[in-house]
């Protein structure tokens, strides 16, 4: 696991600055296909912000992705990055500046860890010494950090492992802007739990703007600040979390976030999120602040409670919270978390 420490020493290590996004009126369109692959893109993903697309498969936000660093050539329309467009720029600076986590992770079988994560900065003309440091540092914030790690190969890890020494290649030159295609899809569902939650950690402490395409909506509520719903190419709707739960824009997306958003709703809060009621003494099943609404509704429920208890980082007792109070969160109208 990611410590708190470890992010804490990369955190005043970075010295790049995330840069806002924008589409502006993007598409793709291939020779002999009626149908444009991305058509008329606008949005724009503020600095520093983890933007999630989704939609079903062939909806055009992987394309919409690759245009970003241009592995695909939009047709029209343009991408630019803290104002200045992708297209102006040359393309290996460009990518440079951009890291880029996939599924298939692409770590080199032949390399060693440490050759894997310093395969840029071999480029940019880093020092071996620097290299190593530099890949030890990142080693330590995916929660890999010892050093005789940079000696092993990439199939001597699990695929998890794989996945985290993926993001630390990724994030070697430290840049601003993060791509994600579906980096936890292969993973198995307790691991790739634990890696989103790692990220979200290491994402608060290192910012970055990052765009990260699931087809998974439990992963884009958990992951986005906001989140890009596609269909055929085009954007339906991009909004919050919360607000894109509360009012979908139409059949579609309702559909799309399914039956259950209400419920669904319930993750995007913790319980830090609401006004505590006083610690009457009595102790109630307990959770950490850090912890969701849905995970505490599930708690209550299976021990047949009707409050739980907040703890803070010390596991002193801040507070309580009604079972009515996680309910009343439930209304119709999109919310802003804050007690």
């Amino acid at each position: 696991m990611v410590s708190g420490e470890d992010m804490q020493v990369a955190a005043t290590r970075s010295t790049t600055t995330a840069a806002p996004i924008v589409f502006q009126g993007v598409s793709k369109r291939y020779p002999g296909r009626v149908q444009a692959a991305v058509e008329n893109l606008s949005f724009e993903v503020p600095s520093g912000e983890i933007c999630i697309l989704i939609g079903p498969s062939g909806c055009g936000k992987t394309t919409a992705l690759k245009m970003v660093n241009r592995l695909i050539p939009m047709t029209d329309g343009d991408i630019t990055i803290d104002g200045k467009s992708v297209n102006a720029m040359e393309v290996s600076q460009l990518r440079r500046g951009i890291g880029y986590v996939f599924q298939q992770i692409g770590l080199f079988p032949h390399l060693t860890v440490e050759d894997n994560i310093g395969t840029v900065p071999r480029l940019l003309g880093w020092s071996k010494a620097r290299i190593r440091e530099r890949a030890l540092e990142l080693l330590q914030l995916v929660g890999l950090g010892a050093e005789d790690s940079l000696r092993r190969y990439p199939g001597e890890f699990s695929g998890g492992q794989q996945q985290r020494i993926g993001v630390a290649r990724a994030m070697a030159v430290d840049p601003p802007i993060m791509l994600m295609d579906e980096p936890f899809g292969a993973i198995d569902p307790i691991t790739r739990d634990r890696l989103q939650d790692d990220f979200l950690r290491l994402h608060r402490e290192v910012r970055k703007t990052i765009i990260f395409v699931t087809h998974d909506i439990d992963e884009a509520i958990k992951m986005g600040d906001r989140i890009a719903i596609m269909r055929d190419g085009c954007l339906v709707q991009i909004d919050t979390p919360d607000n894109l739960l509360a009012a979908p824009a139409d059949e579609f997306v309702a559909d799309f976030v399914g039956a259950d958003r209400g419920l669904k709703r319930l993750r995007v809060w913790t319980l830090n999120d609401l006004k505590l009621d006083p610690f009457s003494g009595t102790m109630h099943p307990a959770a950490p602040a850090s912890t969701s609404l849905r995970d505490a509704l599930s708690l209550m429920l299976t021990a047949g409670a009707t409050r739980v208890t907040v703890l803070g980082q010390d596991g002193a007792a801040l507070g309580c919270v009604s079972l009515q109070a996680i309910a009343a969160m439930l209304g119709p109208e999109p919310r802003t978390p804050g007690p």
